[in-house]
């Protein structure tokens, strides 16, 4: 599957269940083994998991592959494998301790997302303006 198309699955699939601060980083100069990093939070191992089951069922259903998970038993941090691009979904004290985006953060991608995958607007990242108020004010 074509990058930009998985990295968008990959996208809506954390939107889905309201995945927090999602992050995506190109890391084609750091490593030869993926080219996207997607890193999400979410407030419970049971939104930890239900993320990491919808990116692979959203993933599997436009002919991509699942390559691996792992880290489902406890759900304070899953990955999710798709080959060039890798999921991180962490609760936030678990992404501010092992803080990946000193790691693969230098390069981020420019991507839309929807205003409450934001709990803090990062510099660069569009979002979908038209519909900010009316996210604002059903989950605020």
């Amino acid at each position: 599957m074509e990058l930009r198309k998985l990295q968008r699955v990959v996208i809506d699939a954390l939107e889905d269940i309201k995945a927090q601060d999602i992050a995506i980083f190109d890391t084609t100069h750091l490593t030869g083994v993926f080219d996207r990093v997607i890193i999400a939070s979410a407030s419970s191992n049971r939104q930890t998991r239900a993320l990491a089951n919808n990116v692979r069922e959203k993933t599997k259903e436009a002919g991509g592959e699942v390559l691996s998970t792992e880290g489902e038993d406890t759900g304070e941090w899953v990955l999710v494998d798709l080959g060039d691009v890798v999921v991180h979904l962490m609760q936030p004290a678990i992404r501010e301790y092992y803080n990946l985006e000193e790691i693969w953060g230098d390069k981020p991608v420019r991507v839309k997302l929807n205003p409450h995958s934001l709990s803090k607007p990062m510099p660069g990242v569009d979002y979908f303006p038209q519909q900010a108020e009316a996210y604002s004010s059903q989950y605020n």
